[in-house]
């Protein structure tokens, strides 16, 4: 699992990859941190590449959204495949965030 995070013209835009299962949402939770510092920004999370997400994986996601809410910030979630916005339909995280 990669989690690239790049800051682009007062946005955030992190890149996930892979698979984010528990392990990986373990390590993730460090790679995140910048996007938690410039949670006032819109963070866009690219999951153009990421096959797999699991409920560590929602957590951090959830993350995020509740830094970016506290901060007066959003999130946007682009390019998710079927399988992982079926998960986010059934979990209701669908409606927490901003799908493109």
């Amino acid at each position: 699992m990669i989690f690239d995070v790049k800051e682009n013209n007062g946005a955030m835009l992190a890149t996930v990859s892979g698979r984010l299962d528990t392990p990986a949402a373990v390590k993730a939770q460090q790679e995140i941190a910048p996007l938690l510092e410039h949670a006032d920004q819109a963070i866009t999370l690219d999951c153009s590449s990421l096959e797999y997400i699991s409920s560590s994986g929602l957590r951090l996601f959830l993350t995020i959204r509740k830094e970016a809410a506290a901060k007066g910030g959003k999130v946007i979630i682009e390019n998710i495949n079927d399988d992982i916005k079926k998960v986010f339909m059934m979990t209701g995280f669908f409606n927490l965030f901003e799908i493109r």
